[in-house]
């Protein structure tokens, strides 16, 4: 009698690390236990984007801090997950460039900078600018590979090269549709054996097209982005397809972005400090060098990592300079 293959003995089908039998104390300390630890690790491989073994307790802390609390970290309501940008969250930043005008100039990557009592002197490969206060508003670990003159002290030196980016991979698919929807999910998954660390909806307002949009971070990201894109492609709609079924492995369009391999940020969402580093040198990040100021959201006190520190950054680092000038 082949009972098994019956559909009325049918069961719907779930994967879990771990499955506890018993609503009791035992039970649901052990549920507990277990849950508090993996929102640990949640909470550093998906909003540090870096292994906790990594990362200072003191950055944690003011990480933590500056934002208002882990549940503000985290929370898709009224919290850092709360809003996305129509159109695109880079429209802030062209409107402002806009608003600036020709004084932006683009395609010349600062290589050098000349700093002594009387002013500045940027250097670009076809260009000299002189001035007589400079913002660096670069992440640490990039502003520490320009190159001063007269050189910096070795403090300042020793905090940009203990500031490494953090790692991680974008992906978007797009499909016609958001048919996961159609079938009650959410499109939210997080703790996802294989190289996803997390996936989000991220289709527009009206629904078309469907996106789903996975994130590797972390020692993932860097193990994953020594492998081919092909292989990239195939681990990530599997992992697409365990959860969301076979559809979501045949998306219309596939999109990967390494935000390690970027030249110009070398990684992603932040920079962060390893341990002892914020005792040893931390009082260098915003401290200004004559007349070399630093800005970036990893120096910001309010939304460090997010864009409303980086906009707290260039505001304090232009104060600063308006305020030696009265």
């Amino acid at each position: 009698m082949a009972i098994l293959n019956d559909t009325r003995f049918q069961k719907e089908t779930r994967q879990a690390e771990v499955v506890v039998i018993g609503g009791g104390l035992a039970g649901l300390s052990a549920a507990r236990t277990l849950a508090r630890e993996w929102l640990t690790a949640f909470l550093f491989e998906n909003v540090f984007s870096a292994a906790p073994q990594s990362l200072s307790l003191l950055h944690v802390l003011f990480y933590i801090h500056s934002s208002g609390g882990v549940q503000t970290l985290l929370a898709t309501t009224g919290g850092a997950q709360d809003r996305r940008f129509r159109g695109g969250a880079q429209q802030v930043a062209l409107a402002i460039a806009g608003e600036l005008g020709t004084r932006v100039m683009l395609n010349q990557p600062v290589s050098t900078i000349n700093h002594h009592q009387q002013g500045v002197e940027i250097y670009s490969d076809r260009l000299m600018v002189k001035a007589q206060h400079v913002i660096v508003a670069l992440a640490p670990t990039l502003a520490g590979r320009l190159r001063y003159q007269p050189a910096l002290s070795g403090r300042r030196d020793h905090l940009t090269q203990q500031f490494p980016m953090a790692a991680v991979i974008k992906v978007h698919c797009i499909y016609d549709r958001p048919f996961w929807r159609e079938e009650g999910l959410s499109g939210l998954a997080i703790g996802i054996p294989g190289a996803l660390s997390a996936v989000l909806d991220n289709s527009p307002e009206d629904g078309s097209p469907g996106v789903l949009v996975g994130f590797v971070h972390g020692d993932k990201a860097l193990k994953w982005s020594a492998k081919s894109a092909e292989e990239r492609r195939a681990e990530i709609l599997n992992c697409f397809t365990r959860f969301f079924g076979p559809r979501a492995g045949q998306p219309e369009e596939y999109l990967e972005q390494s935000w390690i391999e970027e030249p110009f940020i070398r990684g992603g969402y932040v920079g962060y400090l390893p341990p002892g580093a914020w005792i040893s040198c931390g009082e260098e990040l915003r401290k200004p060098v004559g007349r070399i100021h630093w800005a970036g959201t990893e120096t910001a006190t309010v939304w460090s990592g997010y864009m409303d520190g980086a906009v707290q950054s260039g505001e304090r680092a232009a104060s600063e300079i308006l305020a030696e000038a009265h």
